[in-house]
């Protein structure tokens, strides 16, 4: 197909949850500058104003062409309602490309219609892989990446693990980190803002704590686990909470057991960015911070006792110290009088848009350098039948 007529091509662009918005806005801008037709897909996972409608804003993203209005209910519940209201609107117009991101619902409910459909699928952030199969997550990764044409992977580990499950090396594209792409982007209106300071903090000698995993919140057990560390690390230093949606009722009903803890609202986009930038410490079972904190240099104890980011790990701040209370206090410990080295993996240089972009509408992506797979033979950026 000659270059023109991938210029004229049409995409659908799925968001659903806060994660999804930071990675789609420069894949949108990138793709319309290259002359896609665009169209923004809102599912509606994430309707609360400071989850949502706030993110819009402070990117610059424009309003969804449209919104499928699907949020709340049980996974399974969600996940049919979803299919269902993407199936009809895939009836009334069917484009060339369905790319998703990340592994939320969503993002699985409409990868399946797609490729159903008879779309081309995109994912990105492919291929990464936590091996614990009691996170749903990773039943919704391994699922997208299964009906996907084109696997976006955000860095080598990623390219690794989708080619030992038997992917082709002509589906697989190392393109980098998108979320990068918009810390970049925003990185000096974020702390310009100085939001430590409206909390009454010094720049950094805080932490952050952000806590929304199911296992570490639906199980009474874990969320105590989590308090008695939350406060704990807060005799050492002063311990920011933003307190997810999902989480609030939960996390509420131990407010008594945090007197140190400060916990607030959720934060927009740009200030939160601002905050971990600003901080000391932060504090996470999220893997998306993961990644942020290691651009960013900020130490990062996640609290879980897996990732399916490890190059977070192996090549940046981030350090795995599950719930144990002393185990966890050693390593906070550790980071106050002895931070990490920073260090940034390859490609997570704020240009992954552009190469996913380029890929979409059919630019030989070698000119972007992609390194080479360990049979020698070169990652070309294309799409599988």
């Amino acid at each position: 197909m000659a270059l023109e007529e991938f210029k004229r091509c049409k995409v659908f662009v799925v968001v659903a949850a806060r994660p999804n918005f930071m990675k789609m806005k420069p894949i949108v801008d990138s793709l319309e500058a290259g002359g896609a037709e665009v169209s923004l897909i809102h599912t509606g996972q994430h309707y609360d104003p400071l989850m949502s409608d706030i993110f819009f804003e402070e990117l610059g993203l424009r309003n969804p062409d449209h919104h499928l209005g699907v949020s709340g209910g049980s996974a399974s519940s969600q996940t049919g309602a979803l299919m269902l209201a993407f199936e009809e609107l895939l009836h009334l117009d069917k484009p060339d490309w369905v790319v998703v991101a990340g592994d939320v619902n969503a993002s699985m409910s409409c990868a399946i219609v797609g490729a159903r459909a008879g779309c081309r699928v995109a994912h990105v952030e492919a291929g990464l892989r936590s091996r614990d199969w009691t996170m749903p997550e990773e039943l919704n990764r391994v699922v997208i990446d299964r009906v996907s044409d084109l696997l976006f992977a955000p860095s080598q580990d990623a390219v690794e693990n989708l080619l030992s499950e038997g992917y082709r090396e002509d589906q697989v594209c190392l393109a980098g980190n998108v979320m990068i792409d918009t810390l970049v982007a925003n990185l000096d209106r974020a702390v310009a803002k100085k939001p430590w300071e409206t909390l009454g903090l010094k720049h950094r000698e805080y932490a952050v704590a952000t806590i929304h995993r199911p296992s570490n919140v639906d199980d009474q057990s874990s969320l105590t686990q989590i308090s008695s560390i939350l406060e704990a690390t807060a005799s050492r230093l002063p311990v920011v909470f933003p307190v997810h949606p999902r989480t609030r009722q939960l996390v509420l009903s131990l407010e008594r057991d945090l007197p140190s803890v400060m916990m607030t609202e959720p934060f927009g986009y740009l200030s939160f960015l601002g905050l971990i930038a600003g901080s000391k410490l932060v504090m996470t079972d999220s893997g998306g911070i993961q990644e942020e904190t290691t651009k960013l240099g900020i130490p990062c104890l996640t609290l879980r006792e897996n990732t399916e980011r490890p190059i977070t790990v192996s090549e940046g701040t981030n350090r795995l110290v599950g719930r144990n209370l002393d185990t966890v206090l050693h390593h906070v410990d550790r980071v106050i009088k002895n931070p990490p080295e920073a260090r940034c993996p390859q490609l997570w240089d704020g240009k992954a848009a552009e190469r996913i972009a380029s890929s979409l509408l059919g630019i030989d992506t070698r000119s972007f350098g992609h390194p080479t797979s360990l049979d020698g033979k070169e990652f070309i950026g294309g799409y599988g039948g």
